[in-house]
């Protein structure tokens, strides 16, 4: 049985930023493989979980976070991800040379503002609407 993929806005922006580079880069060919390799690697990481390693920061932001490569020739690109019982959580793609605890607690302490930002919606009022 497969995880269910949750992609963070942050990944999806990840994503798109990356996918953006590439037809920019390299063309609108190889931006659609790239696309099809970050597919293939969540759903593989979807059927087994496990197969990331377990990263270790001090940040207890960043506590069970695991990563794994994206499927070749991307594979100088990591996927960051959290998994449940009910879910696989794509947090982050990011490139493996980059200072990697520094960006991700970045990025943590920048999505988080942005969410304190977000008027919250009690599940009843949601139903309401």
């Amino acid at each position: 049985m497969s995880l269910p993929v949750e992609k963070s806005p942050l990944f999806q922006a990840d994503v798109t930023r990356q996918f953006s580079w590439y037809v920019d880069e390299a063309g609108e060919p190889v931006a659609w493989r790239f696309l099809a390799a970050v597919e293939l690697t969540l759903a593989k990481l979807g059927k087994q979980p496990d197969m990331g390693s377990l990263r270790r920061f001090r940040s207890p932001l960043l506590q069970g976070l695991r990563s794994f490569r994206v499927e070749p020739p991307f594979d100088k690109l990591l996927v960051f991800y959290r998994s449940t019982e009910q879910a696989l959580q794509a947090w982050r793609l990011m490139h493996g040379a980059r200072d990697l605890p520094r960006r991700l607690i970045e990025a943590e302490d920048k999505f988080l503002k942005a969410m304190a930002k977000v008027p919250h919606v009690e599940p009843e009022e949601h139903d309401k609407l």
